[in-house]
């Protein structure tokens, strides 16, 4: 006998067996709580620097940081260097002409190659600290806390600089105590687009007059919210972009209006970066082009007298919009932690696995100015030779120093580098070593000999090179440390729950003669082979990162080819053949859904908004599709209201649900106020203006809290036995879908009505279709037949719902403006919550509460109602089976994150994915207890009872 406890049981064991596997895979990177410091230098085999110095001269004074977030490689390069032309690009064309050879020699765009995952936190992170990321950290970026490894900002306060940071809010949480001024703002609103900005504006250029700092970090976050909200392809966007210009525009001209000799920035040095890029749709945290690569803008104001050694010159150069010729080069953001420090004489951070980009420090007009130790020596170096020297001493200390903490990790950390490794990085470090012209005394042995010493520093530079290029490609290749043991448990103890999945299925079919395995019935035995042979394929699809990337069109697959199984029977029984069409007509357009919800341009209010006619390609704005776009969710709302009434007017028997009922056909009516008030055509109503937008939304959560109370109450005191009939099973499930309904639908935007009329039609048809294979003459085989296909199928809808409304199993693929409707202020905990309901709305939490009417279909059909013994077992056996189907697919999913952990794509895809999926499961068991619960809770102990007393 099938108990609650069973459920309660599973669902431990599944947390256990996750989060053991979970320990194992997504184990974080060590963080070592040691700091560099500049006494550290005197151990390196390095040329000592001055006295005075720490470990690499200062070459500029001041350092300006503009980050303009989410800042795509096209909205800061020219469009000569792509294909085609978009409406986003050459928006900042102050940072391109200045970039241009013949604008300035100073200045240069680069390219910035991120590491996946690119969530905002991660990359500063990154860029401070000089290490690589870790995917774990990612859960932490709606709420930051404190780097406690040692970092750049950490250097830059403990060696006398004074820094000033304004924007964004996450650099105070990131490091509370290190700046001299701080002005934040809240940054997790992503409706708002100006807060930050005009915070940034109000305090930047007079901080600019100001001789109070060393260095300024101004971080604009207008550009990410735009393309969170409405994509790259808006207008908002394109706004964005060219108000920036002129913010840069007037910065640049202070900076340059005092960049004179005695000037208060004569060796000020300007970068505009970006964090990270985004998609086309505004989205990023994974690891596509569009979200790796990024832009900076590097421009000394003081000029260096030369440009760049050709060799280390890796720069692509086109000729731009104004026949000027401009050149781009590339750099990794692991390198810049280190190329700052560098530039302002500061110790590099103890962790860092970076490199000094040669391009970007030779724009530091100080790196070409050797201090003398030999005035007549040093006078004969040429310009070249001199920057050379010079950087080469900057590289060996960056590789000793990569060198030491890569010895002092492998030391400290549980796992650290393999023997082999360790040896592989030691050898080539050696072979650096052995060449040795960046010591003084070999600089002066070569010019007492007449020779040039540029070959013999350029061997030097190579070898320094191919080791901290060396060490950063097996970082990346090696850095995770997977616990195999404690993801072999794990995965074992997971194994351990699919067979008492199976045990408790088998165990509950046999009191009633329930038959799930069924012998010699030839197609009974098919049904349930073809069942359970569509759940492996599609869970063996998970070990491809293409099938991964076509999820959505995997699963609409499969349901269509169960789809048409069902169409076969219903040619074949000559029954319910419009049924078997309505669904593949379903089917059908749920796959178009599907790719436009990949492309992130679900039907959302924010997307009608911006692409009222996307669907027939007709001109944008044009009134009468922009009119549709606002009627059809609030008819297709009003529909769901009037199916509700008429199917509590139906039956005089409802109690305590009818209040339920009635509540949400009230949220539906207020969510359609709610939407007309917002929509264009309302400003001719006068009865609708003046509602507050955070209003009705709240008074929905609200509503949606006291209807599951209302029904959770009534579940307590309700003194009748839970299922008496098929007819009290139907109520309960209808109150509690209405329940939960208006919440989804509200935070699912303008797609949520008509969504859930999909999940409706396709329920419907799944229930009318179920068993249509049994022969009709036959009313006892419905009754003691289980059919799998169906609750696979109602699976398989589940999935296809959740892709259809525009998100897909990666971090991009939330849609983060849903956790603000009804609030502007963020709070962790509500604003988790509110994206949960969201995410899972339509392809969990509704279709776990649906699953009764696969079992109720004999009363919604007009046959005999089943008595509640049988109603409970059958129900029971549905439930049970959909949690298992659910477990397969996740363990395929830890199959192949297991196999796939040393895939290029893991973090970007797989783990993503393996995230996902797990939080799902969780989320599934324990919606199936609550349902248990709220279905079957009192009946069980009715069972338990009965039992005892026999």
């Amino acid at each position: 006998m099938a108990k609650l406890w069973i459920i309660g049981t599973l669902t431990v064991i599944h947390i256990v067996g996750i989060l053991i596997f979970t320990r194992g895979f997504l184990l974080t990177r060590t963080e070592l709580p040691y700091y560099s410091n500049c006494s550290d230098v005197s151990q390196s085999p390095c040329s000592s620097p001055n006295p005075q110095q720490c470990w690499t001269r200062p070459t500029v004074d001041r350092l300006v940081i503009i980050v303009l977030d989410a800042l795509r490689f096209d909205f800061l390069a020219p469009t000569t260097f792509f294909k085609e032309s978009k409406p986003w690009m050459d928006r900042l064309p102050i940072l391109q002409r200045l970039a241009s050879i013949n604008g300035s020699s100073s200045a240069r765009i680069f390219k910035a190659i991120a590491d996946p995952p690119t969530t905002s936190l991660q990359r500063l992170k990154g860029l401070t600290t000089g290490g690589l990321p870790t995917f774990i950290d990612v859960g932490n970026s709606f709420g930051a806390p404190a780097i406690v490894e040692d970092n750049l900002i950490h250097q830059l306060a403990s060696n006398g600089k004074r820094v000033v940071v304004m924007g964004d809010d996450t650099w105070v949480q990131l490091f509370p105590h290190h700046f001299k001024k701080a002005y934040p703002y809240p940054s997790f609103n992503v409706k708002d687009l100006h807060t930050v900005d005009n915070g940034c504006i109000e305090h930047l250029l007079p901080s600019l007059y100001d001789e109070d700092w060393d260095v300024l970090i101004a971080h604009f976050l207008g550009v990410d919210h735009a393309g969170h909200i409405l994509g790259v392809d808006s207008l908002p966007m394109i706004e964005k972009l060219e108000q920036y210009n002129g913010i840069l525009e007037k910065v640049i001209d202070v900076l340059g209006s005092q960049s004179g000799q005695g000037g208060l920035h004569e060796n000020t040095f300007l970068l505009v970066m970006g964090d990270h890029g985004q998609t086309i749709n505004g989205d990023h945290g994974g690891g596509s082009a569009e979200e790796v690569e990024t832009a900076i803008f590097a421009m000394g104001f003081k000029k260096s007298p030369s440009s760049i050694p050709s060799e280390f010159d890796t720069s692509s150069c086109e000729i731009n919009l104004d026949h000027k010729k401009t050149c781009i080069s590339t750099i990794q953001q692991l390198d810049f932690a280190v190329t700052v420090s560098a530039l302002l004489g500061v110790p590099f951070p103890f962790g860092s696995i970076g490199r000094v980009s040669p391009e970007l420090y030779a724009l530091g007009a100080g790196t070409w100015n050797l201090e003398s130790t030999n005035g007549d020596n040093s006078q004969n170096h040429s310009k070249e030779e001199e920057w050379m020297q010079n950087y080469c001493n900057v590289l060996c200390i960056n590789s000793w120093q990569v060198k030491r903490y890569i010895d002092v990790y492998s030391a400290s950390s549980v796992i650290g580098f393999s023997l082999e490794d360790l040896s592989f990085i030691s050898d080539i470090y050696a072979q650096a070593e052995e060449i040795g012209s960046c010591s003084f005394k070999n600089s002066l042995l070569y010019n007492e000999s007449s020779n040039s010493s540029l070959p013999a520093l350029r061997r030097q530079i190579d070898a320094y090179f191919n080791f901290l290029l060396s060490v950063a490609e097996l970082a990346r290749s090696k850095w995770t440390e997977f616990n195999l043991q404690m993801m072999a448990v794990g995965l074992g103890i997971i194994f351990f729950s699919l067979l008492i999945h199976f045990l408790a299925i088998k165990r509950i079919t046999n009191p009633y003669g329930i038959s799930l395995f069924p012998s010699g019935d030839s197609e009974v035995s098919f049904r349930l082979i073809f069942a359970y042979s569509v759940v492996v394929i599609r869970a063996c699809s998970f070990l491809s990162n293409s099938y991964i990337l076509g999820e959505g069109k995997v699963a609409i697959f499969l349901l269509a080819t169960t789809a048409f199984f069902k169409l076969w029977y219903s040619v074949k029984r000559k029954m319910m053949l419009i049924e078997a069409i309505i669904f593949l007509l379903l089917i059908t357009i749920l796959r178009f859904t599907i790719e436009v919800g990949l492309s992130k341009q679900a039907m959302t209010s924010q997307f009608i908004s911006a692409h009222s006619s996307w669907m027939l390609e007709i001109a944008l704005g044009h009134p009468i599709w922009i009119h549709i776009a606002e009627i059809i969710p609030i008819s297709a709302l009003m529909l769901l209201a009037y199916l509700l009434y008429m199917t509590m007017i139906s039956s005089s028997s409802w109690g305590i649900c009818k209040y339920a009922v009635l509540g949400t056909i009230l949220c539906y009516i207020l969510i359609a106020v709610h939407w007309a008030s917002e929509s264009s055509i309302s400003s001719s109503v006068l009865m609708l203006q003046g509602i507050g937008k955070n209003s009705v939304p709240r008074v929905i959560y609200v509503m949606g809290l006291g209807q599951l109370l209302l029904l959770a109450f009534g579940q307590l005191f309700n003194k009748e036995r839970a299922l008496n009939s098929e007819k009290s099973l139907v109520i309960k499930t209808v109150a509690m879908l209405s329940a939960c309904s208006s919440t989804v639908i509200i935070l699912s935007g303008k797609q949520g009505p008509l969504i859930a009329l999909a999940s409706i039609t396709g329920g419907y048809c799944i229930m009318r279709l179920e068993n249509i294979e049994r022969d009709p003459k036959d009313n006892t085989a419905g009754a003691l037949t289980f059919d799998p296909l169906s609750v696979t199928q109602w699976s398989l809808l589940a999935t296809c719902l959740f892709f259809s409304t525009g998100h897909w199993c990666a971090f991009d693929g939330l849609r983060y403006g849903a956790a603000f409707i009804g609030f502007d202020e963020f709070v962790l905990v509500r604003q988790a919550f509110l994206l949960t309901i969201e995410t899972f709305g339509f392809s969990y939490i509704l279709p776990v509460f649906g699953l009764p009417f696969l079992v109720a279909r004999q009363y919604l059909m007009g046959q005999t109602e089943q008595d509640g013994k049988l109603l409970f077992m059958k129900l029971s056996q549905v439930y049970l089976m959909y949690g298992f189907i659910t477990a397969t697919t996740v363990i395929a999913t830890i199959i192949c994150v297991a196999i796939h952990r040393r895939h290029l794509m893991v973090w970007g895809l797989f783990a993503p994915k393996f995230v996902f999926d797990v939080a799902g499961f969780v989320l599934t068991d324990v919606l199936i207890c609550l349902a248990w619960h709220y279905y079957l809770g009192r009946e069980d102990g009715t069972k338990r009872r009965n039992t005892t007393s026999n």
